[in-house]
């Protein structure tokens, strides 16, 4: 790429740098580490800032998909007037903020160092970005094949996450992904939507932060009330007495099982316990 690139001030770059260390400490179960540079994420790029709309578009060129030239042609043009009207000065303020923020509270030597997937692409965009903001004559031959070039990434097929609709872009399904993988490889299981929610809750319980220890005995109390329901309805229900008998024995566990010291093997008895009532709502 151009010698104008700054990886450090490619905010498609950095937020990409920045979810990889995320799943790192993740992978890792270092919790805290991985809830800091959440909170970096969230803070930095919350709705409103300059950042957030500069993290807009570069979503637009690099993960959008269209099927004809004259659409993604569309796309650079509001694009390109979306960048112009950027309040530079305050982007390059932010920017600088963020950078500072990652060193200083971060402290992690290889976080620059990560691979980051279409690294030529985000370039390429910021670089696009860039001349387009400059309006510079001496850069027309350039920005003519750099437009040339996402217009190719728009047409071309890809897997593409719409982040748009999410509470947190990127962040939930990322944090359901690296904790779903973790306990499916331990105990070979799969999950509905209430139990990935259980997952990302149990993700970031234990850091220095007790909200998300509370949210999540909040999350498990809640199973608990909503499946001894379900085992009083099944009792109502049903004459067999083997049944009635295992009622009485999983309603005395569910009493019993403690809502602190939380591990990977009291999460999978949860999930078990969500499957269960599954099975009784559907018997019943």
């Amino acid at each position: 790429m151009t010698k104008s690139h700054n990886k450090k001030r490619n905010v498609g770059v950095v937020y990409e740098l920045l979810l990889r260390r995320v799943s790192e400490c993740l992978v890792s179960e270092n919790k805290k580490e991985a809830q800091e540079t959440l909170d970096i994420l969230s803070r930095k790029f919350k709705k409103g800032t300059n950042l957030y709309k500069e993290f807009r578009l570069f979503r637009a060129l690099a993960k959008s998909q269209v099927s004809d030239s004259e659409t993604a042609r569309a796309i650079l043009r509001e694009a390109k007037g979306a960048a112009i009207r950027t309040d530079l000065k305050s982007l390059e303020k932010e920017k600088s903020s963020l950078i500072r923020e990652m060193n200083y509270k971060l402290k992690d030597s290889n976080l620059y160092r990560r691979y980051v997937p279409d690294y030529k692409t985000l370039a390429t965009i910021q670089t696009l970005l860039n001349d387009w903001r400059d309006q510079d004559d001496t850069n027309i031959e350039r920005i003519a094949l750099y437009e040339s070039k996402v217009v190719d990434h728009l047409l071309k097929e890809k897997d593409s996450l719409d982040i748009e609709n999410q509470t947190n872009p990127d962040i939930d399904s990322l944090v359901v992904k690296i904790m779903t993988e973790k306990i499916n490889k331990k105990y070979d299981k799969q999950f509905n939507s209430d139990q990935r929610e259980i997952l990302k809750l149990y993700a970031f319980s234990g850091t220095d932060d007790d909200t998300s220890n509370k949210k999540l005995s909040t999350c498990l109390e809640e199973i608990s009330k909503k499946s001894l329901r379900d085992i009083v309805r099944l009792k109502k229900s049903t004459s067999n007495e083997t049944i009635i008998e295992k009622i009485s024995s999983v309603k005395n566990q569910i009493l019993l099982e403690s809502k602190r010291d939380i591990d990977d093997k009291k999460i999978v008895r949860f999930l078990t316990l969500i499957d269960l009532c599954k099975e009784i709502r559907e018997s019943v």
